[in-house]
């Protein structure tokens, strides 16, 4: 199961997107073109599937905010057994 995104904004300097995960729902593996920002909606816990077949699992809480660089590479999948949902900052 895929997970569902929506881009809000897409302007010369940022890309906003929302993005719904059902339980099990992952994002597939992709690389991150640029510098973001997560803002969970949500609480929750996701597993990260990273190059060389590492995976961690982390706990996030609905409002708190964390930023990662560009090139960050994974797939992201809801590890919990409820809908989660956060809003992804891309800065151009």
């Amino acid at each position: 199961m895929k997970a569902t995104s929506t881009v809000q904004v897409d302007n010369d300097r940022v890309i906003v997107t929302e993005w719904r995960m059902e339980p099990g729902a992952d994002t597939g593996h992709h690389v991150h073109a640029h510098d973001y920002i997560v803002v969970p909606l949500t609480t929750g816990v996701l597993r990260l599937e990273e190059p060389g077949g590492g995976a961690r699992e982390v706990a996030l809480q609905a409002g708190a905010s964390y930023a990662r660089p560009a090139g960050v590479a994974h797939n992201t999948i809801n590890a919990g057994d409820q809908e989660f949902r956060f809003v992804e900052v891309e800065l151009k």
